[in-house]
């Protein structure tokens, strides 16, 4: 299905069009329950024929009237919808606008930003933010993906702004932040399938790399690539084999047998991330970094397909992905 903005247009009018949309996207023309995972399902025809009554009651004990397809499962029993128990769950925004945010999400190659969602369909600063958190929740990779085989790239990077462009006292350490706040990020890349995996460690020392590289990557069956930082050389013998490039010799390809020896697919990835983070986001912060890091690494992962394609993915992975505003918001 192509799915892009001038088609959403002329394929929804309304929320009834919505929720028809994203039911072919998820489920494909059959239902499933969201509560057994029973495929055989029943709709509830609305009394009225063209809306539901949802949320409390009114002074006069009447509900509010709403669109809401909904289905009862033949096996449970229990009523669901296509929102239940996924990003969507509990939404208040109409679904035809999560629709254009999400064509947007999947095709805008530097990211969406939350003030741009906010004046794109009028909603507060606070609701475009966190429905853009519930689309990251889409975009983080599966728990039980298998690790990494292969020739994988790893490098290291630092997000966030130079010291001298502080202003005044914190600059020099005085208030909230300081001239060591910036952080850490290591990328892993896959040579063969171009997947790459990015995490927020600590520091960059031999024992964080290791520890954050054996959790993704099957290192005796690997081939690893790196550049000459030193915080690779131990965990280096743990490959089947390690090369390195000399980025303090310019040199950052070499041909070796017939083998391309290089880091550049991270680099490339970097240069890309910390151009849409400074353009689009303009800062982000330590606790939130790691989502915004599963965005880029899944639209850089799926670079090859169509962005209808790409949207069709982050519906299927929006599936069993609840994300509520006060765990997004409490710190730890």
């Amino acid at each position: 299905m192509k799915l892009t903005l001038a088609e959403l247009r002329k394929r929804v009018s309304d929320e009834n069009d919505a929720y028809l949309l994203l039911e072919e996207l998820r489920w494909h023309g059959t239902p499933v329950c969201a509560h057994c995972g029973h495929d055989k399902a029943y709709f509830l025809t609305p009394k009225n024929g063209t809306s539901r009554g949802t949320g409390p009651k009114d002074a006069n004990g009447r509900r509010s009237q709403s669109v809401r397809r909904v289905y009862k499962c033949a096996k449970c029993r229990k009523q669901f919808s296509v929102l239940t128990n996924t990003i969507f769950h509990g939404t208040k925004v109409a679904l035809s606008d999560w629709l254009t945010v999400m064509v947007l999400m999947a095709s805008a190659k530097n990211g969406i930003s939350a003030r741009e969602v906010e004046r794109l369909i009028g909603v507060t600063p606070e609701t475009a933010w966190f429905m853009l958190h519930r689309l990251r929740e889409s975009m983080k990779r599966e728990p039980l993906v298998g690790m990494l085989r292969g020739v994988v790239v790893a490098d290291e990077t630092f997000i966030g702004g130079k010291p001298r462009n502080k202003h005044g006292g914190a600059r020099y350490g005085i208030g909230k932040t300081g001239p060591s706040d910036k952080i850490p990020v290591l990328s892993l890349v896959h040579r063969e399938t171009g997947e790459v995996r990015s995490v927020v460690i600590p520091d960059v020392t031999g024992a964080t790399l290791r520890k954050a590289i054996a959790e993704q990557v099957d290192m005796a069956n690997s081939e690893l690539h790196t550049d000459s930082w030193g915080g690779y050389r131990q965990l280096g013998r743990e490959f089947a084999a390690h090369e390195t490039v000399d980025h303090s010799q310019a040199e950052y390809v070499r041909y070796d047998n017939g083998r391309v020896i290089t880091s550049n697919a991270a680099e490339n990835f970097f240069s890309q991330l910390k151009r849409s983070l400074d353009g689009t986001h303009h800062h982000v912060s330590r606790e939130h970094l790691g989502r915004y890091l599963a965005e880029f690494d899944f639209r850089y992962s799926t670079r090859k397909l169509s962005d209808s394609a790409r949207l069709a993915r982050m519906v299927d992975q929006a599936d069993g992905r609840r994300l509520s505003y006060k765990p997004l918001t409490e710190r730890s």
